[in-house]
């Protein structure tokens, strides 16, 4: 972009960069000293970001930051120390990239964060200094434990105290930690496809849980204190080899606690399980041989985190439309006023 008039806008307050072919980013950027949001998603397509400008803690007003889709395979230690220094910093979306390794530094003021579809087997023991964070979104990634491998989460998880909304779909988890009970402010908590086998009482701990979702992992019992909480949800399906149908109270060999179990349900997994699909077949009496004729398929229901992009993508269609009519209209009154002078 280079030395250009276009730095000279020092009142912008959002800028959207997104699929370009940006080679760098010059340290003019600073100028937009009030500026709030920055996306620029697919910008660096001939080139990788390697860092951000020395000026870039300049934009201290900056609390909505996307560094979306542009193949970023880890976040470079001068980009983390740059991002710990804004300390506004709300919404830091790191999403669609190659990240396996994620230093992002201190940040007090941030409250989403999404690093979903990358390539992470763990996060960092920063994490648990994330103390403002209520939306963390982690899924399609490559983790096998939440926190197995740092350690230390298994405490620091607990520390996420606001935290409201936990995606972490379609990764490797194993098990959960029992210090998830300590995210006291817990709404929506998303662990479906993943490879559980059980899930902690500590769970009821997390009263102002509503959503749960293990759907698509190897679940043979569930905790008798799940039944504490007030669940509004609750997503079960394709864990177990048969139907769910009535529990008795039993006794976990493993752990000694108290679950809920069915006797009728065979205690090994089955993979198939996994790769079920539900359908209704209606046969042709016309043509017998083709079974793919006539079939009605029964969609899942959607899930909370595509539920939020729906509402998103709806929010941003209503806001084009409303602009849209807006110019529409300003442009009438313009031709009226032209029409009545003319007259």
């Amino acid at each position: 972009m280079g030395q250009t008039p276009f730095f000279q806008l020092v009142k912008l307050r959002k800028l959207g960069l997104s699929d370009n072919e940006i080679q760098r980013l010059p340290p003019e950027i600073a100028n937009f000293m009030q500026l709030t949001s920055w996306k620029f998603q697919r910008a660096f397509r001939t080139a990788k970001l390697s860092k951000l400008p020395e000026s870039f803690p300049e934009l201290r007003n900056l609390t909505c930051l996307s560094i979306n889709d542009i193949s970023l395979q880890a976040l470079p230690e001068t980009i983390g120390k740059s991002l710990s220094l804004l300390h506004r910093l709300e919404e830091l979306d790191l999403g669609n990239n190659e990240i396996y390794n994620l230093e992002i530094g201190s940040m007090k003021s941030l409250l989403c964060l999404d690093v979903s579809e990358n390539k992470l087997e763990h996060l960092p023991e920063e994490m648990g200094g994330l103390v403002s964070l209520t939306d963390l979104l982690v899924s399609q990634n490559l983790i096998d434990a939440l926190p197995e491998g740092i350690g230390k989460l298994r405490r620091l998880i607990g520390k996420l105290k606001r935290l409201s909304n936990f995606n972490c779909d379609r990764n490797r988890l194993a098990s959960l930690p029992k210090e998830i009970g300590g995210c006291c402010s817990l709404n929506v908590f998303c662990v479906r496809e993943n490879r559980l086998t059980r899930i902690p009482s500590e769970i009821s701990q997390a009263s102002e849980l509503h959503v749960f979702d293990v759907s698509g992992n190897r679940l043979l019992h569930l905790p008798v204190s799940l039944t504490t909480l007030r669940l509004k949800a609750l997503w079960l399906s394709e864990n177990q080899s048969q139907p769910l149908l009535t529990f008795q109270n039993d006794i976990d060999p493993e752990s000694g606690e108290k679950s809920l179990v069915n006797d009728m349900v065979d205690d090994t997994w089955d993979d198939k399980a996994m790769k079920r699909i539900s359908a209704i077949h209606f046969l042709d009496d016309n043509d017998d041989e083709d079974d793919e004729k006539g079939r009605l398929m029964r969609q899942a229901t959607p899930h909370p985190g595509e539920l939020k992009t729906m509402k998103k993508a709806v929010e941003n269609l209503r806001k084009d439309l409303n602009a849209a009519k807006a110019l529409d209209s300003n442009k009438n009154e313009v031709n009226n006023a032209t029409v009545t002078t003319s007259v």
